[in-house]
């Protein structure tokens, strides 16, 4: 990118797009619609990949190459999959964050890309990066497979888009599809990852990919974004028990990892408690994860059977979720809620196994949103539903 391109998307950066798109005839020699997409993209990707945008050369094919990437943090997850060393092939490069991250770790990455936009983009980038042990292949991945030596790693992330922008979440209906191409990647390494849909069914994927031998479910500050199956050839062949799954969600300030199997989870009888002083909310990866009996392990009771909150008499400042002081336990019914909104008019209100979704339960309750109070409405251990009036523990 030459230096007159880069001063101006350092002017506009704070432009409104559609004006500047519209105002194009003013910038003689300036590709207007390209600017357009480089800022739109920069700014998707201010907090997901700020160590890309400290590099001002950084180019980027698509919008939408930005928001289907990888962030920066989730890919420094998977990078510590990979053992050093290794080479590794990007069967679905994209935008390449992935790839970058791999490099940093293996000999040698091969990035596979079908769009000659990517590989162009992707080139020019590793390069900025100073990442010169990738190698961009363009192409139909299934096509060049036939070329690819042997590999420590395969990574795989299907496409989940279809006509139209649909999401896809079937293993099935992405493309390549990774069911039908498994038996060929095994021609070339004994270790593929998968990156799957948030949305994709963990139990479901289990049956379709035995060889899986480890799930990781990622969640960044609370919102699930990957399902990664870690595969070993030969591992369906086996008689070991069903995979460790870990739960991890990833912020700024920790990485809180939750290990369990399914089996575990199967097996383990519960019993139900009444709330205590301190309530929990599980992060978004142990809920997606399934860890609904496992997570008591920590100490905590659990209210219901699908109500998936949890107490303790004494607090447990390590627990893998959100944390709250009980204050008050209303019981649900006219004469509990009655005249609530003049002590309480305004709270954060969620609901778990509760017959009311939370904007009905805020529309018949009249109280307003926000505040530092939080009413979460449930289904206690006796059957009975209540409003457990919280504020969050430091």
């Amino acid at each position: 990118m030459d230096i007159r391109l880069q001063t101006f998307l350092a002017e506009h950066a704070d432009d409104d797009l559609e004006r500047l798109l519209l105002s194009a005839s003013r910038y003689p020699g300036i590709d207007v619609p390209w600017v357009v997409t480089q800022l739109a993209a920069r700014r998707h990707l201010r907090h997901k990949l700020p160590g890309w945008l400290a590099h001002p050369e950084i180019i980027f094919p698509s919008t939408l190459s930005a928001e289907q990437c990888s962030s920066e943090a989730t890919a420094c997850y998977k990078q510590s999959l990979v053992e050093a060393g290794v080479s590794v092939c990007d069967l679905c490069g994209g935008l390449g964050v992935d790839a970058y991250f791999f490099a940093q770790k293996a000999e040698k990455v091969v990035y596979m890309e079908r769009q000659a936009a990517y590989c162009e983009a992707a080139r020019h980038n590793f390069a900025v990066l100073g990442a010169d042990n990738i190698e961009v292949r363009e192409g139909d991945a299934e096509a060049l497979l036939d070329g690819l030596p042997e590999m420590g790693l395969i990574y795989v992330d299907p496409a989940r888009r279809g006509l139209g922008g649909r999401r896809l979440f079937a293993l099935q209906d992405c493309e390549p599809d990774l069911l039908r191409l498994l038996p060929r990647l095994w021609t070339h390494t004994s270790k593929v990852i998968a990156k799957l849909s948030p949305m994709a069914d963990l139990r479901q994927c289990l049956a379709l990919l035995p060889a899986t031998a480890e799930v990781h479910v990622l969640s960044l500050r609370n919102e699930c974004k990957e399902l990664l199956f870690v595969l070993q050839k030969d591992a369906a062949k086996s008689s070991l028990p069903d995979p460790p799954v870990y739960a991890v969600n990833l912020s700024a300030e920790s990485e809180a990892i939750f290990r369990f199997s399914l089996e575990e989870e199967r097996a383990l009888q519960v019993e139900y408690v009444p709330v205590q002083a301190y309530l929990y909310e599980p992060n978004a990866a142990l809920l997606k994860a399934g860890a609904f009996k496992s997570i008591t392990r920590l100490g905590v009771g659990k209210l219901q059977a699908d109500s998936h909150l949890y107490t303790s008499a004494e607090e447990l400042p390590d627990f893998p979720g959100r944390r709250f002081k009980v204050e008050e336990i209303i019981p649900f019914g006219r004469s509990g809620t009655k005249n609530l909104k003049k002590r309480l008019p305004k709270a954060n209100i969620s609901v778990r196994n509760f017959p009311l979704g939370a904007d009905e339960l805020r529309r018949r309750l009249g109280i307003s949103e926000g505040g530092e109070e939080y009413l979460f409405a449930t289904t206690l251990s006796d059957g009975k539903r209540a409003l457990l009036r919280c504020r969050k523990t430091k």
